[in-house]
């Protein structure tokens, strides 16, 4: 059993948290196994700020880069009877911070509600096997659990992504389920017409702030969460570490030998960080996109760039091939961004005198 869970997990494309960190958590669970920690947790709340922003003195990773003050809060949120909301533009990685929460407090980050338009009740509570349901009636064997029922039920966090594109009749679903911590089950009888959520149970939800206003969540259900807002990386130097480590792993994943070279891992990243900010580093105004440039953009931008490269150039990436992503990134919105981008080209990369910019500005041919 345990060769073949791991060749699953060798295969799999992209692995959940908990399994892409399974030695780090699992560390940190036995160094806590006498320390206090809230009911139904894997680990102390000072494990699970460690896990998401590192510790070297443990040889942890740091996978998130954000406030640590931001973190303990969240942290502290998750402890309390409150479920968490996490908000902020795309790409601020708020579902990330919450997959590698769930993971490390509940050692499962797959209780996962992906929000849209067409979300229902059934895919958010629980759902019927008709075939059961018309031969034996209503039963706990006939009721087939989404991811709610299951993390009341085995006390684990539950990922509600995209709360806000849900109608919001889904979104008050969750009602009585944050203040009373009890899902009815009307068509069951007896003592098993409610599901009482299991200690550790509880809920992080996100939503983008470009959404907010598509279906927004009512006053009463507001109340029953504690609202954190995912700021973009405010610091130059940490997004281009970050890209860095990412794009890294991104190209050990594809078992390819390659890394950005450091002049054009400097160049993506303030071109985004430049771009989303509508701030060049020498303080120049730039008109601000309709788009919002995300770090997890510049990242696939420059795995894309790596393997653009390696596929067909049989060199290293370069400036130029920055281009290609760079434009996809920015022009989804308007086409006025074209023009904005363009003007960002003329006006200030172009005055760059360092080489890496030059091949920038040169490739620029590219982007019409």
């Amino acid at each position: 059993m345990k060769n073949s869970e791991t060749k699953q997990a060798k295969e799999i494309q992209r692995k959940p948290a908990e399994l892409e960190y399974a030695r780090e958590l699992a560390l940190l669970v036995e160094k806590d196994k006498k320390t206090a920690k809230p009911k139904g947790w894997r680990m102390a709340p000072d494990s699970v700020l460690k896990f998401v922003l590192g510790d070297k003195a443990l040889n942890i990773t740091p996978k998130f880069v954000g406030s640590r003050n931001v973190i303990e809060r969240c942290v502290v949120a998750l402890a309390t009877n409150r479920g968490l909301m996490l908000i902020g533009e795309p790409g601020t990685a708020k579902s990330m911070l919450s997959e590698l929460l769930a993971s490390a407090i509940s050692g499962d980050s797959g209780l996962t509600i992906q929000g849209s338009a067409g979300t229902t009740e059934d895919h958010i509570k629980y759902s019927w096997n008709y075939a059961l349901l018309l031969a034996e009636g209503p039963s706990e064997r006939s009721l087939v659990p989404a991811p709610l029922y299951k993390g009341m039920r085995e006390g684990k966090i539950l990922r509600f992504e995209e709360i806000t594109r849900c109608p919001l009749e889904v979104q008050d679903t969750l009602l009585s389920v944050l203040s009373e911590k009890v899902l009815n089950i009307p068509e069951l009888p007896g003592k098993d017409s409610a599901l009482f959520g299991a200690v550790g149970f509880n809920i992080i939800a996100t939503a983008n702030t470009r959404d907010r206003g598509v279906n927004e969540m009512s006053a009463a259900l507001k109340r029953r969460f504690n609202f954190e807002t995912l700021q973009p990386i405010a610091d130059l130097q940490r997004e281009i570490e970050l890209i860095k480590r990412e794009t890294a792993k991104l190209f050990q994943d594809a078992g390819l030998n390659l890394n950005l070279p450091e002049s054009v891992l400097e160049v993506l990243a303030t071109t985004f960080h430049e771009l989303r900010n509508g701030r060049t580093q020498e303080g120049q105004a730039l008109e601000p996109l309709s788009t919002v440039m995300s770090v997890a953009e510049a990242i696939s931008t420059g795995f894309a760039a790596g393997l653009h490269a390696h596929y067909y150039a049989e060199s290293q990436a370069t400036a130029e091939h920055l281009v290609h992503g760079l434009l996809g990134s920015a022009i989804k919105d308007s086409p006025d961004d074209m023009k904005k981008l363009m003007h960002y080209f003329n006006n200030c990369v172009a005055k760059r005198s360092e080489e890496v910019w030059q091949n920038l500005y040169e490739a620029r041919r590219n982007l019409v």
